[in-house]
């Protein structure tokens, strides 16, 4: 018989343990209906950290690794745009990217000829996009006093955002708040304590290394992700995964703590998309990947949704 996990209370937060490191227990909490830590950190901690430690500590070779795949980065924003430009009417393309890191996101919709916006707390991403790539870069945290000076926007997208905030259901309230009717939300997050990484953890005696506290605050899958977004006036229009690169540890590339072999595992799964572009089959990638998102599977989760009215409708603009 399966042992039954513990309970963990800490104030309204309330759920059984999924997992303990660092000091925090992760709990699949039922006030939240997402598995997050307890206890949860202080916001002036997370802002020291991200102001000014975690691209210098947590990911020093960030910036770097990421012109180095900038090619296929730009393969992978420029099919959030295609949905987005799909989904709203050709007028509608200014867009605000929250924690937009280094800016390369913002620097394809640019080009794309959308009108952008970053918000980034990192100074020096900030500087990174501001003094080498030219763009709008505010450096600051998204909150409810940086918000109401942004303006308004026809979407907003947030990348390895959500996980990291003590409170996300403020923050996608907040977001809601700046869209234009019939304004789009693009999320990705992590896509944790999936089928894969249970079977490497049950079956393979993997500690589940994807749980990083206090950097990582919050651990969605495909349903806590939706339930939350909707609970927060937005209408789930399209879900999908990316690549399962957790099949290479099953197959025996151990790249846990192994930046050599992760990097070539990597490589690998740019090499697959990449030669399903070039052979015309984006669109069957992209059915794929929409198709491991309904078993619940893939590295992360790239989910899309529209803003709601107050009656909750789906205002949808000039189609």
């Amino acid at each position: 018989m399966s042992e039954i996990p513990a309970v963990k209370e800490w104030g309204e937060h309330k759920g059984p343990i999924a997992a303990s490191e660092n000091g925090f227990d992760v709990i699949d909490c039922e006030q939240c209906g997402f598995r997050h830590i307890v206890p949860l950190p202080a916001t002036e901690d997370l802002k020291e950290t991200y102001e000014h430690d975690y691209y210098s500590q947590e990911k020093p070779l960030y910036i770097d690794r990421h012109r180095e795949d900038l090619e296929w980065w730009d393969m992978v924003y420029g099919e959030r745009y295609d949905i987005l430009e799909k989904a709203l009417p050709a007028h509608q393309r200014r867009m605000l990217d929250i924690g937009s890191g280094p800016g390369f996101f913002l620097l394809n919709g640019h080009r794309r000829g959308w009108q952008v916006k970053g918000i980034e707390p990192s100074r020096q991403a900030c500087e990174h996009s501001r003094n080498v790539l030219n763009l709008d870069v505010d450096n600051d945290f998204f909150s409810d006093s940086t918000a109401t000076g942004l303006g308004r926007f026809d979407a907003v997208h947030m990348s390895e955002v959500l996980e990291h905030i003590p409170d996300p259901a403020m923050l996608l309230t907040l977001v809601h708040g700046l869209l234009n009717e019939g304004g789009m939300l693009c999320i990705n997050v992590p896509n944790d304590f999936n089928p894969f990484q249970k079977a490497l953890s049950a079956h393979l005696g993997f500690k589940p290394w994807w749980v990083a506290p206090p950097h990582h605050v919050n651990y969605f899958d495909f349903e806590s992700l939706q339930k939350l977004v909707e609970r927060c006036g937005f209408e789930v229009v399209h879900k999908e995964a990316t690549f399962p690169i957790d099949m290479f540890l099953l197959m025996g590339d151990n790249y846990v703590g192994n930046d050599p072999v992760g990097r070539d595992c990597h490589k690998k799964r740019k090499a697959f998309e990449h030669a399903l572009a070039v052979a015309g089959l984006t669109t069957l990638k992209r059915d794929l990947y929409t198709a491991l998102a309904g078993l619940g599977l893939g590295r992360e989760i790239t989910l899309f949704a529209r803003k709601r009215d107050g009656a909750g409708n789906m205002l949808r603009g000039a189609e």
